[in-house]
């Protein structure tokens, strides 16, 4: 009996850590204990193992007159979850020399039933990259978890069903075959709503389109039943597919979470309800976990009655709106969560839904307007580019209107902005990909013809805009003008994106 040393992983956040999984086991009295900050799940594993090595045809632990003592190193790092339980075994088994084999190179995962089935974990997806940047070759995980695995290329996958398959497998009884590599699908899912399902509101898809070509925030506001919600749904499909590497980085976060149901190819659409928490929305908890801004990454936020959700709330999306990360601070540290979300605001005027419209009268108190107002602050009004009026559409219009053009063709004209973009900023070593990333700096290279520089300082002027307004103005102008396939900014451009600054719903 001697010291052995096999290896696991943990995710840390959205980081991966690699855990050595150490067995020492002496002579005396019957003792099992785990050391190296392991939590509750950690520490019941001796349990799980010792009864999956039982039932799995082997001594149990428990049978015999020895003290195991099981390290999880590095001690510092906290160890939590059942993912360690795959490691601890062959660790011990390996150590009271019942198997034999080489562990270099090599990493297990997976939570051990009673009978030594294995069952899945999360976060495999960025463990298995983190196992080949550190130069693993291979990688046994349970089987439910094989082809989130066999997604990173390069490394030798082994999806197992239980404890005996990878027993025979590493004494060379019986091998487990290798995991082909896993081909993410790419062909785009048809949306529910499509932009044609919503008749009339032209200029609403107009400035989605904007929106979505240039990855600017928008905000649609409108008395109740008007298409706001199918409008918000509808965006998410003009929207361009993932690329594999935003794919990858999707999935991780889906998987780290707990929450993934299947590969992420397309950008995610996440729709809190406005009673949401704080820490549902920005994430965090005692151990901090992505919240819905986290798994809107790559994707959609949208937050439908937006000024019913709680001022804080409303209030935490400064920070990921401007650079797109977002900071929970606890005492045991802060957790830094990617958070690169194109925000869809959908609200009523005011709490009745008719205030600055035609049909019916608003019924509010000034306070409570007032207090329906407060709920957003100018910093969170600036941050949002583009502001639509959705305005009720006559019965005839409903039943006669014709349909407008499907998500489809849209999507045609996202595509082909980007794709300008992309050729613009292919040369910065910011590596941009969309107009509503580009800095100071960077804005100052934008090509604007001098009377559109003098429409825009002009407007500036009479209606107060603020720094980040003025630049933000340019930036939805550069998205106007890719539209076009325009080389510069013109005076429509800037007249229209100056149109998207709120009016009505002026806070």
């Amino acid at each position: 009996m001697g010291v052995s040393r096999v290896y696991s992983a943990q995710t840390n956040l959205l980081s991966v850590q690699i855990i050595q999984v150490e067995t020492d086991i002496s002579r005396g009295l019957y003792a099992f204990s785990i050391v190296g900050l392991a939590d509750k799940a950690v520490e019941e594993s001796r349990d799980r193992v010792s009864a999956a090595i039982k039932n799995s045809g082997l001594s149990s632990p428990k049978t015999k007159n020895q003290k195991i003592v099981i390290s999880l190193a590095p001690a510092s790092v906290p160890k939590e979850g059942p993912a360690f339980d795959l490691a601890i075994a062959l660790s011990y088994l390996l150590s009271a020399e019942e198997i034999d084999f080489s562990p270099e190179g090599k990493l297990f995962l997976g939570e051990l039933s009673l009978d030594g089935t294995l069952r899945s974990v999360r976060g495999i997806l960025p463990i298995t990259k983190a196992a080949l940047e550190k130069g693993f070759k291979e990688i046994f995980v349970p089987k439910d978890n094989t082809k989130e695995a066999a997604l990173i290329d390069g490394i030798k996958v082994y999806g197992a069903a239980n404890l005996n398959e990878v027993l025979k497998h590493l004494s060379g009884e019986k091998l487990i075959t290798p995991a082909t590599r896993t081909k993410l699908a790419t062909s785009k899912i048809e949306t529910k709503t499509d932009f044609s399902d919503v008749r009339g509101q032209e200029r609403a898809k107009r400035g989605l389109l904007i929106a979505a070509a240039g990855g600017h925030n928008a905000a649609m506001y409108g008395p109740p039943g008007t298409g706001k919600t199918m409008l918000a749904r509808a965006f998410s499909g003009i929207l361009p597919s993932l690329t594999f590497d935003e794919s990858l980085e999707t999935t991780s976060i889906y998987s780290v979470a707990g929450v993934l149901s299947g590969f992420i190819t397309e950008p995610p659409f996440r729709s809190p309800h406005h009673t949401a928490s704080y820490v549902s929305l920005v994430g965090g908890g005692a151990t901090p976990r992505p919240g819905e801004v986290t798994l809107a990454h790559r994707g959609v936020l949208f937050m439908d009655e937006f000024p019913e959700f709680e001022r804080r709330v409303i209030e935490s999306l400064r920070q990921p709106l401007e650079d797109k990360v977002i900071s929970v601070s606890r005492a045991k540290g802060t957790a830094h969560f990617p958070a690169d979300v194109l925000l869809v605001a959908a609200m009523n005027p005011c709490p009745c839904g008719n205030y600055g419209f035609k049909g019916k009268q608003c019924i509010c108190t000034p306070s409570a307007l007032a207090r329906y107002r407060r709920k957003m602050s100018g910093p969170i009004v600036d941050r949002i580019d583009i502001w639509l009026e959705v305005d009720r559409v006559l019965p005839r219009d409903l039943s006669e209107g014709e349909a407008g053009e499907r998500s489809e063709i849209f999507r045609e004209k996202v595509e082909r902005a980007r794709n300008i973009q992309k050729k613009r900023f292919e040369n910065n070593k910011s590596k941009l990909f969309k107009n509503s990333e580009m800095s100071a700096r960077d804005i100052t290279l934008v090509v604007v013809t001098s009377d559109a520089r003098q429409t825009l300082n002009l407007a500036a002027e009479r209606l107060g805009f603020s720094p980040r307004v003025y630049h933000r103005m340019l930036k939805v102008a550069r998205t106007i003008a890719d539209l076009d396939s325009s080389e510069d900014i013109k005076r429509d451009h800037i007249l229209e994106a100056v149109e998207y600054r709120p009016k009505k719903f002026d806070m």
